[in-house]
């Protein structure tokens, strides 16, 4: 029968070792994600090289069985006087997380029960009914384990510890042979046959482990087995005298032992040990010591306006004058004159008059001037919603105005002469239709395209690589008065 029990035990182990698999690493190696990760860019399938602890143990250990409910008993408690077996057992360990994991457990031992030692004689003042029993078994479970010290650690504890308490639950089946003596001798009152209806049984307890090395736990541990059946005992078949003296039907006992696991593999530490919360404290050292200031302005702001130097599009704004986002200074009338200088904010009029509109007696001479600030995106005749409110200045100033307007469309050095024609072409006309639409007569109003040849940037050709924002101002449409 031992035999036997050890080759079954060790054909449920080897399926179990050969696909058994630990911790995840994480790699990037351009095939995830997918469908079925997780969705980071750091996830790669498990292999063996990736596994980070040990995994895998091999336990052992002996003590003592001490049968508490049944007829029979081990405990002086009317049913019996104290009388000690022993047992063993061994088991192939694989832990599934740092919390819990699975054993694969065989055990064999002794209980002694009743009134004396079946080994010695039998007294001679022994009362009826006061007999001696022991009872041999052998037994397979498969024990699930939650290490309760991983669960429940303090996050602020930053010490190393040896010390971890574990709970264990699990089946199995057992097979025994229950032997009683009396004055009539000794001899088997009942034998049960393992991987029977009958022979499963149950056993739950908890085991205090410490850390020797990292190769090397010493534990005890106590569990309590509950073997569902009312003959385990010794006391005789189902409905002897001694199997009705109490109501329960299964006879459970105790079993104390001491042991030892072995940890297996290459790795230094074993995952039942290992602190996840230890990764954590060192990465927020890394990150503590770490110098976290973000360099802003890294180029300075020259021209004092609130525009860093890396985005001005105009690095000597004068002092107080008000800039928009790009750092360039505010000229709300478009009159060429910026606002800090200009004594007609809301009014065009020419430099020379302080950009307030100038009055004569004979008919109104109108100098050349421009109104810049339209400008379009690359390759495209749309007017911009940020361009309407100039635009709308632009209807203002030119109903009030007597004299006639061009509009003047123009482009950046990219592409060739006969396409930039055509787009800047479009560009005043779009312009041209947007004021008429908006209250200004047709007939003061003439559009034109100038292409790549009327650039705001000249040093901006083919061979000259610009900065983005001058080819932006490049492309815009302005106003020329007649």
């Amino acid at each position: 029968m031992k035999l036997s029990l050890a080759i079954v035990a060790l054909a449920l182990t080897v399926p179990a070792v050969a696909f058994a698999q630990d911790s995840t690493a994480v790699s990037s190696n351009g095939e995830y994600p997918n469908t079925f990760s997780s969705g980071s860019a750091n996830v790669s399938p498990f292999t063996n090289k990736s596994k980070r602890f040990n995994d895998w143990s091999i336990s052992a250990g002996a003590g003592v069985p001490l049968i508490q409910s049944a007829d029979l008993t081990s405990i002086k408690n009317g049913n019996g006087k104290n009388l000690f077996g022993y047992s063993a057992y061994v088991s192939i360990d694989k832990a599934i997380t740092h919390a819990f994991g699975l054993k694969l457990q065989y055990d064999r031992g002794e209980t002694r029960q009743g009134w004396f030692n079946t080994k010695d004689p039998v007294p001679n003042n022994l009362p009826y009914q006061q007999v001696g029993a022991r009872t041999q078994y052998d037994a397979i479970s498969i024990l699930g384990d939650i290490n309760f010290s991983n669960l429940l650690r303090r996050v602020d504890n930053h010490s190393p510890y040896r010390w971890a308490l574990h709970g264990y639950a699990g089946v199995g089946t057992i097979a025994y042979r229950a032997y009683q003596k009396d004055k009539a001798g000794q001899r088997m009152v009942t034998e049960v046959k393992p991987f029977q209806l009958g022979s499963m049984f149950a056993q739950v307890g908890t085991g205090l482990k410490y850390n020797v090395s990292n190769r090397i736990d010493l534990e005890a541990r106590l569990m309590y087995v509950v073997t569902g059946d009312d003959e385990f005992d010794g006391g005789g078949s189902k409905y002897s005298a001694i199997n009705q003296r109490e109501e329960q039907v299964s006879d459970n006992f105790f079993n104390a032992t001491l042991g030892v696991s072995i940890k297996l593999g290459k790795h230094e530490s074993h995952l039942m040990w290992h602190d996840p919360l230890q990764e954590i404290y060192y990465k927020l050292d890394v990150l503590a010591n770490k110098n976290q200031d973000i360099e802003v302005c890294k180029k300075g702001d020259a021209d004092n306006d609130g525009v860093c130097d890396d985005w001005d599009r105009q690095l000597d704004t004068p002092a107080g004058a008000r800039v928009d986002g790009a750092g360039v200074a505010l000229d709300t009338d478009l009159d060429g004159v910026i606002d800090l200088y200009d004594k007609c904010v809301t009014v065009p009029g020419p430099v020379e008059n302080n950009g307030c509109p100038t009055t004569t007696s004979g008919p109104v001479q109108e100098e050349t001037r421009s109104l810049e600030g339209i400008e379009f995106d690359l390759n495209s005749d749309r007017i911009l919603p940020s361009n309407t409110p100039i635009l709308n200045n632009a209807v203002n100033y030119i109903n009030t105005s007597t004299g006639n307007y061009t509009v003047v469309g123009a482009t950046d050095t990219r592409g060739t002469d006969a396409y930039n024609q055509k787009l800047s072409e479009r560009r005043a006309n779009n312009v041209k239709d947007y004021l008429v639409k908006n209250g200004v007569q047709s007939g003061k109003l003439n559009a034109v395209g100038k292409g790549k040849k009327d650039l705001k940037y000249p040093e901006c050709n083919p061979a000259t690589k610009c900065p983005e924002w001058k080819n932006r101002a490049n492309r815009r449409v302005y106003f020329e008065a007649k």
